[in-house]
């Protein structure tokens, strides 16, 4: 684990293994989610459908949507 200094500008340098492991570039769109006092950092994916695909899968039972068309 490394660590990172803000700087007086509020600005970070993320290290070179970040930068690698997220495959980011300098002018890379970033998004920060914040939670309680933790920040989460990922790059801004470049089209949300993609990105988002196949993420509920699993998170009902199975046949629950075709009850939820009947009623």
């Amino acid at each position: 684990m490394r660590t990172v200094k803000l700087s007086s500008k509020n600005q970070l340098v993320l290290p070179k293994e970040a930068r690698e492991a997220m495959c980011v570039k300098g002018g890379d769109e970033l998004l920060v989610v914040v939670k309680g006092e933790t920040a989460i950092v990922m790059p801004k994916p470049k089209d949300y459908v993609s990105a988002l695909y196949g993420k509920g899968k699993g998170l009902y039972p199975k046949d629950y949507l075709k009850k939820e068309h009947r009623s």
